[in-house]
Formats: structure tokens, sequence, C-alpha cells
């Protein structure tokens, strides 16, 4: 059976690129930028669920993602997070957050309006986000 997106994920995101272990989608909630890394396996909702290899994995492309927030967008702080309570589907959020962005500093879970991104912007960031990962695979 192949690899399927949660529907939640796929209804509030926008993929951007696979990763060799990861997916990686752009929220199209107007925060951040805010990336989801979701591992293409199935039945995982826990880290410590993945093989010593894949853990190894996701953590490099968790730094990338997390490198890339800081460099392309000189962002003040990273915020990530494996929460999962309404999304079981093992995913990592990276959210860039800056001192300016309205509800610093709160967390974004449950303090966002819930605005989303013009779809100029969302291409704008998509395109951007991909050049970089795409520059370093």
């Amino acid at each position: 059976m192949a690899f399927e997106l949660d529907k939640q994920l796929a209804k509030e995101t926008i993929k951007i690129i696979s990763l060799p272990l990861c997916d990686v989608l752009l929220s199209k909630e107007d925060i951040g930028p805010w990336l989801i890394l979701v591992p293409r396996v199935d039945n995982k909702t826990e880290l410590f669920q993945l093989t010593p290899k894949e853990q190894q994995q996701l953590l490099q492309e968790s730094s990338l993602i997390g490198e890339m927030l800081k460099v392309e967008f000189n962002a003040d702080k990273i915020n990530v997070a494996a929460i999962g309570n309404i999304v079981s589907q093992l995913h990592v959020h990276h959210v860039a957050r800056f001192y300016q962005d309205g509800i610093w500093p709160k967390p974004i879970w449950g303090n966002t309006c819930g605005q989303q991104m013009s779809d100029d912007k969302l291409n704008h960031l998509m395109e951007q986000i991909g050049t970089y990962l795409t520059a370093r695979l």
C-alpha cells in the first residue's frame, strides 16, 4: 500500500518537496512560515516507532528545515514540535517565529486567528523554500 497523507494535513497544507524520508509541507495559515515534515512511513504516530536509521534521517531533515528558516527568513526563533493531538500521523512542525509576529511569545497552537495566506504569498514561499532545499539535496 502506498503512503497516504492524513486528510487534515492534506487540507491545511501544500506539499513543497520530498526529502529522502519526509515530505515537506507548507501550512496555509498566515503565520511563520510554518513547515511540517511528514515521514513517509505507514502507521507511525511517535518518533520512537521509527527505526534508528529513520530517526537519524528525520533529525538531519529537521535540522535542514530549521537552518533554512533561520537563514532564509531571519527568524528570531524556530519552534519545533511533534504534538499529534489532533492529527495522529507522525509529523513535526517547524515554525519561524518573530518578535513582532503578533502572538509572541505565546505558542502558535491555539493562539492564531486562522487567517490563510494569499495564493501569491503561498506561491512565493513555495518557490523560495523549494529552491533552497533543492540546492541542498
